[in-house]
């Protein structure tokens, strides 16, 4: 955990930076909106990281009838299944876990916001972002701690508005996922996968939650547009 303290003050000071430029267009939604800002700028630096996952996919989605043959020929001897199987991702260099790459870079910086809307001070001082709010709902706070002043209170209905949002989200990201996961348990965690983003966003500070629906669309647009132009065989 103490090498996610460094990353914390300078995403403290980069986010508030943003907050400053965006101020006079956004006003008192400054802060979510930087937050926003950040999120994007930082998916816009792993482009690369998933344009590489996307051809990966491309490759999984190639090789998935030979790898329903395997598993008709062999369902009786399922140790031989996983042999032919790895064999046979480890010829074309790909992974059943392909897409996941972006994901997995994402961890680290997750964990570093997360630590900077839960702390209230960053390198000695007050954290600034957590006095800020969102349409009246403050960014260090989460739902189960504003639903005590009424689950259709203004703060409250804030949240329940970006759950639903990462509800449809995670959805969309369900369905599209089902069309091209593998069999088994891989197959099971991409398609449940995202869901998890709207049970964390119920325990999460309300601005962790911006962070979660920012990166949650630029996934969404992201699939969309690679999986056309990538992913998707040609004519």
């Amino acid at each position: 955990m103490f090498l996610l303290d460094a990353p914390v003050p300078i995403a403290y000071a980069l986010v508030t930076g943003l907050a400053g430029g965006v101020h006079p267009v956004a006003g008192p939604m400054a802060a979510a909106m930087a937050i926003i800002v950040f999120t994007l700028l930082v998916r816009l630096a792993m482009l690369p990281l998933a344009v590489a996952a996307a051809e990966g996919e491309r490759t999984r989605a190639r090789l998935l009838p030979k790898v329903r043959d395997l598993q008709q020929r062999h369902k009786k001897d399922p140790e031989r299944l996983k042999r032919e199987t790895a064999a046979l991702y480890e010829a074309e260099g790909a992974t059943p876990l392909a897409g996941c790459l972006p994901m997995f870079a994402q961890i680290p910086f997750f964990m570093v916001m997360y630590r900077l809307f839960r702390s209230a001070t960053v390198a000695g001082h007050q954290n600034a972002l957590l006095a800020h709010t969102l349409l009246g709902a403050p960014l260090g706070q989460n739902w189960i701690g504003l639903v005590g002043g009424g689950l259709f209170a203004p703060p409250s209905l804030v949240f329940l508005g970006l759950l639903a949002l990462l509800m449809a989200l995670a959805v969309w990201s369900s369905r599209r996922a089902a069309g091209t996961a593998p069999a088994g348990a891989a197959g099971v965690l991409a398609r449940v996968a995202p869901f998890g983003t709207v049970v964390f966003a119920v325990f999460m500070p309300l601005a962790a939650g911006l962070y979660l629906l920012a990166s949650g669309t630029w996934t969404a647009v992201e699939r969309a547009v690679l999986h056309r132009r990538i992913v998707a065989p040609a004519a």
